[in-house]
């Protein structure tokens, strides 16, 4: 686990919020009506990394070589996360087609936006050696932006202080572990085989972050209960931050005039994980609820949310950092709308941070966290304001009551319709 200096700033810091008006100055969120209207800045700073911005490439396709990951930089990413590595690129063989898409529209239509997309690719088919020359590669051309390695591997501790060790070496300035893929290699105890087994969990961070001394993210599978639990359990092993969500398990749907499902591989498929706009409202719930609970239980500000899950518009994004997300991670939207996206993700942020006056992120991010309840609550609530508007309808308890000053108001208080 990286040591945390004292020039860190708290990224995860949630005080109580007990006002309802985002214009008031709240302490530590530090939302304020802004005089001067200045440029909204969209830097961030994440345990000790400073980015120009919160969008991140998530770890997949659009990080999978030297030549895309240069591109991203170029267009002007706040940070790349390269595709997931091991030691062994031998054993992962990918096969095409590996995508399929779910259209708003009924089934096998050619029309309509795609909403839902799905894969069944593994982690990176090439040699752990050419990535390493690569990450090095471009941490010399690019010395002041941030480069994630995303790492995964066995159950296996010497196999996982290997890679550490080889993949630290190149420079990069943090680490992503996948505990989180949903198809692939279970087998070989890799990916969310690891994510969901909180025991297995524990005991991988702890070798993780025992050997790491760059920032680690633990990466969480949705496909689970309760999300909070292995972020728990992968925080108090030593994680700096944790990652949400990866890909849903899915079956992207049937062919009906060919009966086979999609993507179709010599007729025949394998669940994959689902992505894209639909799975955006599921990632909130998660990252919220994750949130909450790094709230109440880790708010000693050493620790970070990097949100994933069908990010296309600066709004989307908006969306996670008003739940607490440091960072928001984009994968699909960049393999649809490719790595020029950043730029309209940027603009149309700022163009909310406007709206509401806000000049940084921290100035807004958590704030919505405060809105959410128990059912129980609120149904409290709902009884109280019902009673209270009850009470205001009533009107004049008595004829004495009447005042000339406030004669039509006191009228209209009478009036049910």
């Amino acid at each position: 686990m990286a040591s945390l200096t004292a020039s860190r700033i708290s990224p995860l810091h949630f005080p109580n919020l007990s006002s309802s008006n985002s214009r008031i100055r709240k302490v530590g969120f530090r939302v304020y009506a802004a005089e001067n209207n200045p440029e909204p800045d969209l830097s961030v700073k994440v345990n000790g990394l400073q980015l120009p911005n919160p969008f991140v490439i998530g770890s997949g396709p659009p990080g999978t070589n030297y030549t895309v990951m240069k591109r991203a930089f170029e267009e002007g990413w706040g940070a790349v996360i390269a595709k997931t590595v091991s030691l062994e690129a031998d054993k992962v063989v990918n096969v095409t087609p590996r995508y399929a898409r779910l259209r708003a529209e009924s089934n096998g239509s050619p029309k309509g936006q795609i909403i839902g997309w799905e894969n069944i690719e593994l982690i990176s088919d090439r040699p752990l050696e050419t990535m390493l020359k690569e990450f090095k590669q471009l941490k010399k051309e690019y010395p002041d932006r941030i480069l994630i390695a995303s790492i995964m591997e066995e159950y296996n501790k010497p196999a996982w202080e290997e890679l550490i060790e080889r993949v630290e070496e190149t420079g990069v300035d943090a680490l992503e572990i996948n505990f989180s893929c949903p198809h692939g290699m279970p087998e070989r105890k890799m990916g969310a085989a690891v994510g969901k087994d909180c025991a297995l969990l524990e005991e991988v961070c702890g070798w993780v972050n025992a050997k790491a001394t760059v920032p680690v993210w633990a990466k969480m599978t949705p496909n689970v209960t309760d999300i909070t639990q292995p972020a728990r359990v992968a925080l108090k092993a030593g994680s700096e931050g944790v990652s949400a969500i990866n890909t849903i398990t899915s079956v992207m749907g049937i062919n009906l005039n060919t009966l086979h499902p999609e993507p179709c591989v010599e007729g025949y498929t394998t669940p994959g994980g689902y992505s894209c706009k639909a799975v955006h409202p599921i990632a909130l719930a998660m990252v919220m609820q994750i949130a909450k609970m790094m709230q109440s239980e880790f708010n000693n500000g050493e620790y970070s949310l990097s949100a994933i899950g069908g990010v296309e518009t600066g709004g989307d994004a908006a969306e996670f950092i008003l739940l607490g997300a440091n960072t928001v991670q984009v994968c699909t939207g960049v393999m649809m709308h490719g790595y020029g996206l950043v730029k309209k993700l940027c603009e149309e942020l700022k163009d909310f941070m406007r709206k509401h006056n806000f000049s940084s992120i921290e100035d807004f991010r958590g704030h919505s966290l405060q809105y959410f309840t128990t059912h129980t609550d609120l149904v409290r609530r709902q009884r109280e304001a019902i009673e209270k508007r009850k009470a205001i309808r009533k009107g004049l308890a008595s004829d004495k009551d009447w005042t000339g000053d406030g004669f039509v108001k006191e009228t209209e208080s009478m009036v049910s319709n």
